[in-house]
């Protein structure tokens, strides 16, 4: 009898050891989790524990891994139709990123892993769900130039609200973005237009601007020139004045009456004229005063020889008195 009972305890060692190298050889007594990830470990179908990364080790036949969930940052696109408050419609292209919440609560019950798993079957679709109301509810309050220039602040009133309404189920919505604002054609060509007509106005504009400076700065110029020929002909006037009265200072040094000076004076640059006459070549009529062939008999007899020579290049011409 009591070899029966060794050799039946033998038995079940011997199926319990077999059972182990199975389990063992199959999977099922340890197991490893990966960085990032979590691990929901079932008992005979009720939730028993979550594992995080790591070596660890199940019974077998009795606990399983009912799921693995990633911790990891995900991205998805949804394409949304909504109507504006200008009553255009328009499709939008929202991104938006979420995980698994990193919360573990008062309990396992109470993390992010376990409602992500237990609470939400397609935690995609109600996200998308939750974001089409969201903006289908905010985006008729603005017209389109409103959402253009606004979309950055809809899209964060958007995350702040779907954010709430998915952390209920163990998700961390980080962000949401307005990627993309379509528009219908007719509305976009329309949109095209003023557009270029918009850089069209701004490019006569600044063709205008540039053709008024280049005016300017010609006129600026034109009276600078003429400022500075001003000043060039008021010097010349001013040598010249100084040179007349430096030359009659000289002559009525000599002891001559200042009548005979400046009669003296005048004959010297009409002989001046005249030589200037005569190196050019060309013929002219020189009109001389009545006066000056009274003034002194040096400056008759230049006249009577200039009369008498003939010489062509001249036609003398005196004044009658009146």
């Amino acid at each position: 009898m009591l070899y029966a009972i060794f050799n039946l305890f033998g038995g079940l060692i011997g199926l319990v050891l077999i059972l182990l190298v199975i389990a063992a050889l199959t999977g099922n007594v340890f197991f490893v989790v990966k960085q990032q990830h979590a691990v929901i470990i079932e008992r005979l179908g009720k939730f028993h524990r979550i594992v995080g990364a790591g070596f660890h080790a199940k019974i077998p036949f009795i606990d399983r891994k009912a799921a693995t969930v990633s911790l990891r940052t995900m991205k998805n696109g949804f394409d949304i139709d909504v109507k504006t408050e200008d009553n255009v419609t328009i499709g939008l292209e929202v991104s938006a990123q979420y995980h698994v919440s990193y919360d573990m609560g008062s309990g396992p019950a109470d993390s992010g892993v376990y409602k992500s798993y237990y609470m939400l079957q397609q935690p995609v679709a109600q996200m998308r769900d939750f974001i089409t109301d969201a903006l289908r509810s905010s985006i008729p309050v603005y017209t389109l130039d409103e959402v253009f220039a606004k979309k950055d602040d809809i899209a964060k009133d958007v995350n702040a609200t779907v954010s709430e309404q998915m952390d209920a189920y163990g998700f961390t919505l980080v962000s949401t973005l307005i990627t993309k604002i379509a528009l219908p054609a007719e509305v976009e060509d329309s949109m095209n237009q003023i557009n270029a007509a918009q850089r069209t106005k701004a490019a006569a504009q600044v063709l205008a601007e540039a053709d008024r400076i280049r005016r300017v700065t010609e006129a600026k110029a034109e009276a600078e020139a003429m400022e500075k020929a001003g000043e060039g002909i008021a010097n010349q006037r001013k040598a010249i004045a100084l040179g007349i009265k430096d030359s009659l200072e000289t002559i009525q040094e000599t002891g001559v009456g200042n009548d005979e000076a400046n009669q003296l004076f005048i004959f010297t640059q009409w002989t001046d004229m005249m030589s200037e006459f005569a190196r050019n070549g060309r013929q002219s009529t020189v009109v001389l005063p009545s006066d000056f062939t009274a003034t002194a008999s040096m400056f008759e007899q230049m006249l009577v020889a200039q009369e008498t020579e003939g010489d062509d290049e001249f036609v003398i011409v005196e004044e009658e008195e009146k």
